[in-house]
């Protein structure tokens, strides 16, 4: 039987105002009315009320650089200092545990220096433990920031490190960090599963909306993973929430992640790797320059700002890498410049990028095997070769996006719950915003029953009725059943509340 557990289960009804709107831009902007305090990681939920958990058991870990604390100390160190915690071993994914290894360079098994204890590699000829890694193990800890996109491998490391447990017998702990790109957008096309790889193991898409506990219990229940899980929920995280909406420092992920900006155009700029145009590695902007020899930098900015994508714009730029793709030759091409994060739609823009190359460049540009993995399917690439309009491409995935929508809805952890809604239904009760004891009783009654799924768990129930109010309300206004007001704040408190399910 697949089991998973969750601790800090106050946090699952996690409240906030109803009303609040996430982060429209990028650059430092955002009224945050968080305190330090008022967001804890799964580690230091752990640390302060979870410890029982871990106490007198050997423990191995699973993390990179990523994995701190709220004052930024390694969560390596806290352990093996802890008196009542015996850390066993270490693991490292892609970059490594010190994060001193670059993309797509393996790690190989070592001593740490600082711990004296022995760091295996799942990253390279070994990416899942073995028996041997794990023959002193407990139970296996996972501790490490993602960053929203299907194809960043810290999931998949997870994912195998759950699979190993199951098969080892030994208990798998996650400690939930934010998504940086928050917990709404969820975008892309669904992996087919004839793509799978270690940039794409399982269907979900490019723009998952979700952060590393929910995904694992998502793919322990989904894929058959059979770990014993427990995700340590985060205290204080809301989805509306942007990276730069908490408190949190930024820590590179990886090498060529190292800002906060560069999550934000990943998921969509990274698809140029399955091209022979440079994404910006060996830049410092990673995934924000995009460019090649043969591209004119000025008329690509134009040609990309006359579409008017949405909460972006592109500036001509030219550079030269350090490394990588076209290392030491000047490159034109564009920079990504992010206006609105509420607006920006990455997967959209990133097609729109790749399209707009391959169009006006089309003896030049090249795609790459490598495409095809990312984007998780080969059609795609056969359409924009074909010269259909990106419009039209993303039509083509809603189908398979809806139903992945309809899954993920049973694994989010973390949403805002019906009480302030049926708190509000009360006071317009008891204002008389209703004409009449029938159209008041219709809502109440309605707010019952969705409350009773919520307390239930169904959420799919919930979403279900919660939709069903918008016909409602419209029947209520069309038939002066209800106050202008009453209708105008109910419908916005309706619309918040489904943006975190959609």
């Amino acid at each position: 039987m697949k089991k998973w557990s969750v601790m800090a289960l106050a946090s699952v009804f996690l409240v906030s105002t109803l009303s609040a709107t996430a982060a429209n831009d990028v650059g430092g902007e955002n009224q945050d009315t968080n305190n330090p305090e008022d967001l804890q990681l799964g580690v230091d939920v752990l640390l302060e009320d979870e410890l029982d958990e871990i106490k007198d058991k050997n423990v191995g870990l699973i993390t990179n650089p990523t994995g701190v604390n709220q004052n930024l100390n390694s969560i390596v160190d806290v352990l093996h200092q802890h008196q009542d915690v015996n850390l066993v071993s270490l693991y490292g994914p892609e970059h490594g545990v010190r994060g001193d290894a670059q993309a797509g360079d393996d790690v190989e098994y070592y001593i740490d220096e600082r711990t004296g204890l022995p760091v295996y590699s799942l990253y390279g000829d070994t990416r899942k433990p073995t028996p041997a890694m794990l023959e002193d193990v407990d139970i296996l800890l996972f501790d490490i920031q993602d960053v929203g996109a299907r194809f960043y491998t810290y999931i998949y490391t997870m994912a195998y490190a759950m699979e190993a447990a199951g098969e080892n017998d030994i208990g798998m702990m996650v400690l939930d960090r934010p998504n940086p790109l928050s917990g709404l957008g969820v975008e892309g096309p669904v992996l087919e599963p004839e793509y799978s790889s270690f940039v794409g193991m399982y269907p979900i898409p490019l723009h998952h909306g979700m952060t590393v506990g929910e995904l694992a219990m998502l793919f322990n229940e989904e894929f058959n993973l059979d770990a014993d899980l427990t995700v340590v929920e985060m205290e204080g995280w809301e989805r509306e929430m942007y990276y730069d909406d908490t408190p949190l420092e930024w820590v590179l992920p990886s090498p060529n992640m190292p800002t906060f900006d560069t999550s934000i155009v990943y998921p969509g700029a990274a698809l140029i790797e399955g091209t022979n145009v440079s994404e910006g590695r060996g830049t410092t902007k990673p995934f924000e320059l995009i460019g090649a020899p043969f591209i004119d930098g000025t008329e690509l900015a134009e040609d990309l700002n006359a579409l008017d994508l949405p909460g972006v714009q592109f500036r001509a730029a030219y550079f030269t890498p350090m490394f990588s793709k076209h290392e030491g030759e000047l490159s034109g091409g564009i920079e990504i410049h992010v206006q609105d994060l509420e607006e920006y739609e990455p997967i959209e823009t990133g097609l729109h990028i790749v399209k707009m190359i391959h169009d006006t460049y089309p003896d030049e540009f090249e795609f790459t095997d490598f495409f095809d993995s990312l984007i998780g399917n080969s059609w795609i690439r056969e359409e924009l070769e074909n010269g259909t309009a990106i419009e039209e491409i993303t039509g083509m995935w809603e189908e398979e996006l809806e139903e992945f929508k309809q899954t993920r809805i049973d694994y989010l952890l973390y949403f805002d719950g019906v009480s302030e809604i049926k708190a509000l239904v009360e006071d317009y009760v008891e204002q008389g915003a209703f004409a009449n004891e029938e159209a008041a009783r219709a809502w109440l009654n309605h707010m019952t029953t969705v409350e009773r799924f919520e307390q239930q768990g169904n959420m799919g129930k919930v979403v279900e009725h919660m939709e069903s109010l918008y016909h409602l309300l419209d029947h209520q206004q069309e038939n002066d059943l209800i106050s202008e007001d009453a209708y105008h704040t109910l419908k916005e408190d309706v619309d918040t509340f489904m943006m975190q399910w959609q």
